[in-house]
């Protein structure tokens, strides 16, 4: 999974999060690509293509988005022909942090790309009141 977010604090951050909620489960392969390359705030194509190498076992990347841009920029990466990202890469239709930790826990035990898309994709029902 790639957390892409437009601040590498708060990318790094959710991820620290998601991985400390896993308890004893041993996480998936998990990247993040949080602001510019200059550490700047924004989207950075280069930093999610080299996160999704980074975590590319030939299974499938999910990517998630923080908003806008970041959307923006992993939904062109994905319409190149042909894409750089790597040949299964989807992008995660939930909610940042609630997201992030779906598709951790998910991953870590062991789900597949759909199940980890599924599992993100409900936490946007999680209601707080």
């Amino acid at each position: 999974m790639v957390l892409v977010s437009h601040s590498a604090k708060v990318a790094s951050a959710v991820a620290e999060l998601s991985g400390a909620l896993l308890g004893s489960v041993d996480p998936a392969p998990l990247a993040v690509a949080g602001g510019t390359r200059d550490g700047g705030v924004g989207t950075s194509a280069e930093l999610v293509l080299a996160a999704a190498r980074l975590v590319d076992e030939g299974q499938g990347v999910a990517v998630l988005c923080d908003m806008g841009s970041a959307v923006l920029t992993v939904r062109s990466l994905l319409a190149e022909d042909p894409s750089p990202l790597p040949a299964v890469t989807r992008i995660v239709d939930a909610p940042f942090l609630e997201g992030a930790v779906a598709i951790t826990l998910t991953s870590a035990l062991g789900g597949d790309l759909d199940a980890v898309l599924a599992a993100a994709e409900d936490a946007r029902q999680y209601r707080k009141h």
